[in-house]
């Protein structure tokens, strides 16, 4: 797996334009987003304050880049002894798994923010990474297992029913009693592209207060109910 190292390297190297950078920076978010591609992406612009000119401040790019360098170097640690454990299992006779581990599985419904990158974890990602394990290992954490939060729910109108969202990153904590897939998305929807070029931030690296209109708590609010199928992560 040397495509992230490489691409680390190049985000490090300040011979190359600022937009080169950037570039590299996304290929390692498509090597690993703990979020999926596009909430990881949102979740690093914040983190790392990178401005909507990259140039007014190209180290926010080495910010993100070293904030997803550790939490994937947690994951590839308890990876590689899961896959040992794993291994030892069959040996013994247990192919079977009872949940796969957090990062393979293949959808995951109750992760809004799949739908709607604005609604991820506050976490900073190597915390992520480090409670979603902690969860895999039989850890009783307190509030949503996402992130942490132990307010009330919102309550999302599934049409049949109603469902109850975290009301911090949206995860799905109370399913709607019908048992059917819902796939709530936002309202109103932002388009990735003004996403990808940071207009949710401001020249110094802040978040533009402005845009989009509704965020947090109320923008789980104005989520929308559809029936089918969910992408892969």
């Amino acid at each position: 797996m040397t495509s992230f190292l490489t691409h680390r390297a190049r985000v490090h190297d300040t011979t190359l334009p600022a937009y080169r950078r950037h570039s590299a920076l996304r290929t390692c978010v498509t090597e690993f987003a703990p979020y999926g591609f596009r909430a990881t992406y949102h979740h690093l612009t914040l983190s790392a304050r990178m401005p909507r000119l990259l140039e007014a401040d190209p180290e926010s790019l080495v910010r993100a880049v070293e904030e997803l360098h550790e939490a994937r170097q947690l994951w590839l640690a308890r990876a590689e002894e899961y896959a040992a454990r794993r291994r030892a299992e069959k040996r013994a006779g247990r192919r079977s798994v009872a949940e796969p581990a957090w990062w393979n599985r293949s959808w995951q419904p109750d992760h809004v923010w799949l739908h709607d990158p604005f609604l991820h974890p506050t976490l900073s990602l190597p915390d992520y990474v480090r409670r979603q394990n902690a969860l895999m290992d039989g850890a009783e954490l307190p509030g949503c297992p996402a992130c942490g939060e132990e307010g009330p729910v919102v309550w999302v109108s599934t049409v049949i029913d109603r469902a109850g969202l975290c009301r911090s990153c949206a995860r799905v904590l109370v399913p709607c009693p019908c048992v059917r897939r819902h796939r709530f998305e936002p309202e109103p929807r932002v388009g990735w592209s003004r996403t990808w070029r940071r207009e949710h931030m401001t020249g110094d690296g802040g978040p533009n207060p402005h845009w989009p209109a509704h965020l947090g708590t109320a923008r789980i609010e104005r989520l929308t109910v559809h029936d089918g199928p969910y992408p892969r992560l």
